[in-house]
């Protein structure tokens, strides 16, 4: 019988490495409620027609890399291979614009696209997302763009750059989709497979590839920001302008134009200089179309989405090390401290602190070596005596230091040795 093993794309989150994801999932759940995002969850597979409407067919998610199948009631159904489709689906099904004003949501999720695996990218990856609908205004531009930057520096994320564009509106980019093929057309050769094949279907999207010669011949391309119209232009000078206001640094790159086709005005990247050829960590744009295309009332919107892997990937790069806390491991031995041993435990964690229970049975010395494993910032040590007695022994892991309790008066302490354990937990 052969070995099961995840399949080829997926990995286990283990729980040494879970840490991670939950400092950054209440991260952003703390920043986003204060900025008075609401969470929103939708379903991991929505019909294909969403995708292909949403996002693109002439798109490479669309066209190569979505995880689509017919099910049971012969409905084609694709594994969502991206957030903002889906958000908006709910958006226009649920009525949620009917109480006016702009909706803040957010998600967090997993998300399906078969690509080559490398590292920081996986057929199943995890993104967290913001979505502000109902608003055209810059700063509701700006206002995304700043929430992404709060959250990647609390995390403590340095060397962090912002690149900027636009790729305006519909008319602007048929005016430059036109100059661009006109540009590109005697180089048709020279591109590489992909980016041949999207000189008739999606060019803008050339301006994105990864392929060294292709990346040559783009660099003297004509830039979008010189097809704006008036509109687009007012609308891109406020962006730029107000991000300066907020202290917020940017680099204009006209060859940024994000890889789905409902992105209209502002386009950007956060980027990481510690990620190598995987540099950005967050990205996202305006989509004023999007809503209407998939059947709703006209809507402006923007939002973006950071991708969980890779920004793990970069804390464990700069060293950023996450350890799941335990205030107390709890080892005993005997029936009569055994059983004290767990009603104590149960206790204490009702009081609001994390406690190991050693379940072994084994030798005294067995479990205090386990206890020095486990980064418990002190033991609580139960045997016959101390059972008998209604003590527990307390013994502080870092400096040595050991106490004796009455076990009621230790649960009746709590609070007061609250501010002791998280001084040790500190230090240690």
């Amino acid at each position: 019988m052969s070995k099961l093993q995840a399949m080829r794309g997926t990995r286990d989150i283990l729980p040494d490495e879970v840490v991670y994801w939950q400092t950054i999932e209440a991260t952003a759940r703390e920043i986003l409620t204060r900025a008075a995002y609401r969470e929103i969850r939708t379903p991991i597979f929505e019909q294909t027609e969403l995708f292909e409407r949403g996002i693109g067919e002439a798109t490479d998610v669309v066209g190569k890399e979505m995880y689509t199948f017919v099910d049971r009631g012969d409905r084609s159904t694709t594994l969502r291979p991206e957030g903002t489709a889906g958000v908006v689906r709910a958006y226009i099904e649920q009525n949620l614009f009917a109480t006016g004003g702009v909706q803040r949501l957010w998600y967090a999720g997993p998300m399906f696209r078969y690509e080559r695996p490398q590292a920081g990218r996986q057929r199943q990856f995890h993104q967290i997302g913001l979505e502000l609908l109902g608003t055209d205004d810059p700063r509701a531009d700006v206002e995304a763009i700043a929430i992404a930057t709060d959250l990647l520096k609390t995390l403590g994320l340095k060397n962090l750059h912002l690149a900027l564009n636009s790729v305006g509106r519909g008319e602007d980019r048929e005016r430059y989709r036109q100059a661009l093929v006109e540009y590109l057309m005697p180089y048709k050769g020279d591109l590489d497979e992909d980016s041949r094949d999207r000189l008739t279907r999606n060019p803008m999207r050339i301006l994105d590839s990864k392929d060294k010669r292709t990346q040559e011949i783009a660099q003297n391309a004509p830039s979008i920001l010189d097809y704006l119209g008036d509109e687009s232009k007012r609308h891109f000078d406020r962006v730029c302008d107000l991000l300066s206001q907020l202290g917020i640094a940017y680099e204009l790159n006209p060859c940024l134009v994000r890889g789905l086709d409902y992105y209209t005005h502002t386009a950007f990247e956060i980027q990481s200089d510690d990620l190598g050829a995987q540099a950005t960590v967050c990205g996202g744009g305006r989509y004023d179309g999007l809503v209407e295309q998939l059947g709703g009332k006209p809507t402006s919107a923007i939002g973006w989405a950071v991708g969980l892997e890779r920004l793990i990937l970069l804390l464990q790069k700069l060293d950023r090390k996450l350890t799941s806390s335990i205030d107390f491991y709890l080892i005993s031995r005997g029936d009569r401290a055994e059983s004290q041993a767990l009603l104590l435990s149960q206790q204490l964690r009702q009081a609001g602190l994390t406690v190991e229970l050693d379940l072994s049975g084994s030798a005294f010395g067995k479990q205090f070596k386990r206890a020095d494993r486990s980064g418990a910032v002190a033991c609580l040590v139960l045997g016959d005596a101390e059972a008998e007695n209604g003590t527990v022994n307390l013994k502080w892991l870092k400096t040595g230091e050991q106490e004796t309790w009455q076990q009621s008066e230790l649960l009746a302490q709590v609070e007061t040795l609250k501010p002791k354990i998280e001084s040790a937990s500190v230090k240690s």
